[in-house]
């Protein structure tokens, strides 16, 4: 049985129905540790773990030192992803992700990393960002507790970094990632033949920089913490799993735990507390970042639901097979990614939201004309939200600055190549037109750079409906007569600001599409 990895399944159109039960895998190589999981699924929502492999690779140990992998870690990863290969084999997986993070994300000879684990393996690895990581825990999260419509913070903490997140049942409303995670910090200020004590005073020192954008009249309705570590510390405080699986941990507990860990040496934890080797030395930093971030929420208990990026990787993957679920799935998380990022830059979200709406209608009504993708609509849908990004900057020259911001950004769900798709749209959503003149755009493929032309091109148009962010054009209706597009408006008021700066936008569609842009019931036309 060959192995198909999610990567290759995300041609939605035609893709056949897949009939539960179904088994699913994933894998998760980390920083400190590499883990492989195998699902069994009854249904969309509801699975049976059947499989739970952890391999003590800590990949994370020299990257954050040198900037580089070693040979014997990458040796290790590989050996690993041969006996998850394996696995997946045996227990007859249909589908599998494997995706990997902070360490490999750092280190300078990553790519050459994933070439070589594909190349020796079999297994394709996706090197995903801080904000798909982010994602992906909020999956698992609300499928194992109900958030509801309040406001939770959510801290996934690895080997190299921390992801805060500011979340509901629906949506990620703001998330950020540190460099904080407990192998980067083990590594940067532990000192050999230290004594603990002023190691602990490092991590106090080191850790208070960390804050979160709580405003007054925001109520948060709790805190949730995921990573192995927090599993592990639950262990310690002996806090189990209720029958939804999660445990709740009290902070004064969790301060003294730190207080206990702090005062022994590596070797005495390992054996008064019963601590894995590779466990032993990072759960200090964990314990205090976690600590750190329960009390700047203003919280005296920690939620651990016990899960996180494997089984956030699993539901994943079983959205994108379910007919139902799948389809505008992708443009939906491009939606939530685009505006908790805007957010972060004060984002006029009214007009943005009101723009990407426009831009997608334009597009379905054209789809059937102009051939459309899915890879499409993601974009469009990102791009449309924030090519205003930039005024954060400056009002002036802001498409640029908005091309700035989302270039160096994450958004969840899109690749770095994607993300320059993204930029690209939003970085000419006005004034002139791509050319070779503009470095970032000519390193684009042909294909991309025509995608990025027909996109910006409809981003014109649509931003056009909303000169005034008003949101006075209410719908637009697209029709292709005679190499002519012709375009109803519907709204409040005779619209003529929006009349005149559609025309003064459309030269872009119309060199692109060959079609001439005309509005029906204006004279002009």
């Amino acid at each position: 049985m060959k192995l198909v990895p999610e990567t290759e399944s995300q041609a939605v159109d035609g893709r056949p129905t897949i009939s539960f039960p179904l088994r699913v895998g994933s894998i998760d190589i980390g920083s400190n540790a590499m883990r492989a999981m195998v699902a069994e699924f009854s249904s969309a929502g509801s699975y049976t773990m059947l499989d739970l492999e952890r391999r003590a690779v800590r990949l994370g140990h020299d990257v954050f030192l040198t900037g580089r992998l070693t040979q014997d870690a990458m040796d290790a990863a590989i050996e690993a992803l041969r006996a998850f290969a394996k696995l997946f084999q045996e227990r007859n997986v249909i589908r599998y992700r494997a995706v990997t993070t902070s360490a490999v994300r750092d280190a300078r000879n990553g790519e050459e990393f994933l070439e070589r684990a594909h190349r020796e393996t079999g297994i394709r690895v996706d090197l995903i960002s801080g904000a798909e990581e982010a994602r992906l825990v909020h999956l698992a999260v609300t499928h194992r507790i109900q958030l509801g419509n309040r406001r939770w913070v959510l801290a996934d903490l690895g080997g190299g970094s921390v992801e805060v997140s500011i979340a509901d049942g629906d949506a990620i409303y703001w998330t950020q990632s540190h460099g904080m995670g407990s192998v980067r910090l083990l590594e940067e200020l532990a000192v050999t033949g230290d004594e603990p004590g002023r190691f602990r005073r490092r991590l106090e020192e080191y850790t208070s920089t960390l804050s979160l954008p709580i405003r007054g009249h925001i109520r948060l309705a709790g805190f949730i913490a995921t990573g192995g570590n927090i599993e592990a510390l639950a262990r310690l405080i002996q806090a189990e799993p209720d029958p939804q699986g999660v445990s709740r941990i009290p902070v004064a507990k969790l301060r003294a735990t730190i207080h206990a860990l702090a005062g022994l040496s590596y070797r005495e934890r390992v054996e008064q507390f019963g601590l894995r080797e590779d466990r032993a030395d990072v759960i200090l930093p964990a314990a205090m970042v976690y600590e750190r971030l329960a009390s700047l929420a203003g919280f005296e208990e920690i939620l651990a639901p016990n899960v996180g990026i494997k089984e956030g990787v699993l539901l994943d993957i079983v959205a994108e097979l379910v007919p139902q679920w799948r389809r505008n799935r992708r443009s939906r998380i491009a939606w939530t990614g685009a505006l908790s990022l805007g957010r972060r830059f004060r984002l006029d979200a009214a007009h943005g939201k009101h723009v990407a709406r426009l831009a997608l209608s334009l597009l379905e009504q054209l789809r059937d004309k102009a051939d459309f993708d899915q890879l499409d609509r993601r974009v469009l849908v990102a791009a449309s939200i924030l090519h205003d990004v930039g005024t954060f900057i400056a009002y002036r020259r802001h498409h640029k600055h908005s091309y700035y911001i989302i270039s160096e950004s994450e958004l969840p769900g899109f690749s770095p190549a994607e993300l320059q798709l993204v930029a690209n749209v939003a970085r000419y959503h006005r004034k002139s037109p791509p050319g070779p003149q503009h470095e970032p755009y000519m390193k684009l493929s042909e294909k991309n750079q025509k995608r990025v032309n027909r996109l910006a091109a409809v981003l014109r148009l649509a931003d056009s409906l909303d000169r005034e962010h008003k949101q006075t054009v209410k719908s637009v209706r697209a029709v292709v007569e005679d190499k002519s597009l012709m375009l109803e408006l519907s709204g409040v008021g005779d619209l003529l600001l929006e009349r005149w700066a559609l025309q003064q936008k459309s030269a872009l569609f119309e060199k692109e599409f060959g079609w001439k842009v005309r509005i029906r019931g204006d004279e002009h036309a």
